[in-house]
């Protein structure tokens, strides 16, 4: 904009300012004297050209497709396809779980998503002790090949997209789908799907680690050479902000400590000798939907952008696909209620259609029963046909990044672009995001934006229909669904037939190869493949892997 042009705005407003505006405040008040995003940005009452005037189009958004990303991953987004619709699944055993894929799937699904026990995410067989009453609760019990080959079962692995959410046991998880693959003639290079090995959110976010930092980050560089070589079309992790998101930070956390994860990666790859250009294009990453819309969409318009120039100034890729950061969305469970769960579908409605405004590849759209227990089917099949209104009906799918240049949008996506970048250079300083962990800071940081988050809800800043301002009497009447107790003890019987009936010489021998390469340097995903198809158990394949490289003791951060 000229100096002219700008002035005669800032004229057009002090007079608006002084005219209508000073009476509608006189005789009406604004509700409240100050409106801020969930990350503290104070909203303006009103936004216009000049919160955009020091943009340049070319620099800060340009086309969709091409850098900086800004306004989409794709030229045409959603005129060419939709966003890929998941719904995370996955309880008892692989049988139910198999059962529950395939409903998905004829309701219109067109992508799965695996959610894993714990004994699984943490590396135990169902039948260890520590994990009595675990099996199949929060997600599918899966133990060894034969698990996972129930759970596929009459599902075509070169039609359908796999995404995992497993991080611990990620190698192991990859390699048994690979073998499930191989059993129905699909190759490697064939597969398409995502495992979201992202271990450092687990040690500030989430808790499911198994081993220390080093190997563990040894475990995820392995599998980029490994997925960079053997399959290409296969994303090698999801750099999560979604549990990040969900111990409570803000959106700015949100995208900085995940780009600040998704620096370490980069560099431990890169210091292990890997092509930034073969692995860069297989990175995803994994983003919270939460209730604030005009923030949650400036939110991926600023993580997109900022990850192009990362990727292409700091880390030197020249392959465009390595510059362009693809996500996957889920809304914010957060934000679910017990109290009047009804409400729930417009909280993940209003979500989901952040995500889609802000460009997302998948989609996952919580049931509004999961504050109270697993969804029943209704429920899920609920919350599936909400992205397809979204994409069918509203025509916000029609539009390539139909906000863009909305100048209460882009004056958003600026600030948030900024105030990440100043985590950013802070964790530099500090010398990298694993120091930063290491430090306690990154979880300080959480933790007390989920304190002031509970202290605007307790003072009422902060309004939850139903749980602070305007409640109902009387439980909710919702079905609730709940995992039938006998299926861990089917689970552990399983389990010991498998161990019964497989060669025990071939199990042994696999996992003395598997701790052998431990110790030494070689990639370790050739011998976790040849345990599993050895149907050597989760259990005995990270117990190898905990002699040689022992376990993760959590650092309290007061």
């Amino acid at each position: 904009m000229s100096k002219d042009e700008i002035e005669k705005i800032e004229a057009q407003k002090r007079a608006w300012e002084q005219g209508a505006l000073k009476k509608t405040l006189t005789r009406a008040p604004e509700r409240q004297p100050e409106f801020v995003t969930t990350s503290g940005i104070a909203l303006e009452r009103v936004y216009t050209p000049l919160d955009a005037a020091g943009q340049d189009y070319a620099r800060d958004l340009g086309f969709p497709g091409v850098y900086p990303f800004t306004r989409g991953v794709q030229p045409t987004m959603y005129r060419g396809r939709f966003w890929t619709m998941r719904q995370y699944a996955g309880f008892g055993t692989a049988e139910e779980s198999n059962r529950r894929y395939k409903y998905l799937l004829q309701q219109g699904q067109t992508g799965l998503s695996v959610a894993f026990d714990l004994p699984t995410q943490m590396g135990y067989d169902s039948d260890s002790p520590l994990v009595a009453g675990e099996v199949g609760k929060v997600g599918v019990a899966v133990d060894s090949l034969a698990d996972m080959e129930t759970l596929f079962q009459g599902i075509p692995l070169d039609k359908v997209s796999t995404s995992m959410t497993i991080n611990a046991t990620a190698s192991v998880l990859l390699c048994m789908y690979i073998a499930v693959a191989e059993a129905q003639g699909v190759a490697p290079a064939q597969l398409t799907g995502t495992i979201q090995n992202d271990i450092l959110k687990e040690y500030v976010a989430r808790g499911t680690y198994i081993f220390p930092p080093a190997p563990s980050m040894r475990l995820i560089t392995d599998t980029f050479a490994f997925c960079a070589a053997e399959l290409p079309r296969w994303n090698s992790i999801s750099i999560s902000g979604y549990h990040i998101r969900e111990a409570g930070s803000t959106a700015v956390q949100e995208v900085a400590f995940t780009l600040a994860d998704a620096i370490a990666y980069v560099e431990a790859a890169v210091g292990a000798g890997l092509d930034v250009d073969r692995f860069g294009p297989q990175l995803a990453f994994f983003f919270n939907a939460h209730n604030h819309l005009l923030e949650e969409v400036a939110k991926y318009r600023a993580a997109r952008r900022l990850w192009a120039r990362i990727m292409r100034d700091r880390f030197g890729a020249t392959d465009p696909r390595a510059w362009a950061l693809r996500f996957h969305a889920q809304t914010a469970g957060s934000t679910l209620t017990a109290q009047q769960p009804e409400n729930n579908v417009v909280r993940v409605t209003v979500q989901a259609l952040a995500a889609v405004l802000g460009g997302a590849q998948s989609l996952h759209t919580n049931s509004r029963d999961e504050a109270l227990g697993l969804p029943t089917e209704d429920a899920v099949r609920i919350a599936l046909r909400t992205q397809q209104i979204l994409a069918h009906e509203s025509g916000v799918a029609d539009v390539v990044d139909p906000l863009g240049g909305a100048y209460a949008v882009e004056a958003l996506t600026a600030r948030i672009e900024a105030d990440v970048q100043v985590y950013l250079d802070k964790i530099d300083r500090m010398g990298g995001m694993l120091r930063a962990i290491e430090m306690g800071f990154v979880q300080k940081e959480i933790q007390e934006a989920a304190y002031q988050a509970q202290r605007a809800l307790e003072e009422k800043r902060q309004i939850v229909v139903g749980v602070n301002e305007f409640v109902s009497e009387g439980a909710p009447r919702v079905p609730v669904f709940v995992v039938d107790e006998r299926l861990e003890r089917e689970q552990c019987q399983r389990l010991r037939a498998v161990r019964a009936r497989r060669d025990a010489g071939r199990v042994r021998a696999a996992l003395r190869e598997l701790a052998a390469a431990a110790r030494g340097t070689a990639n370790l995903l050739p011998p976790i493949l040849e345990a599993v198809r050895a149907y050597a158990t989760v259990g005995e394949i990270c117990d190898a892997l905990r002699d040689v490289f022992g376990v993760h003791q959590e650092t309290v951060v007061l």
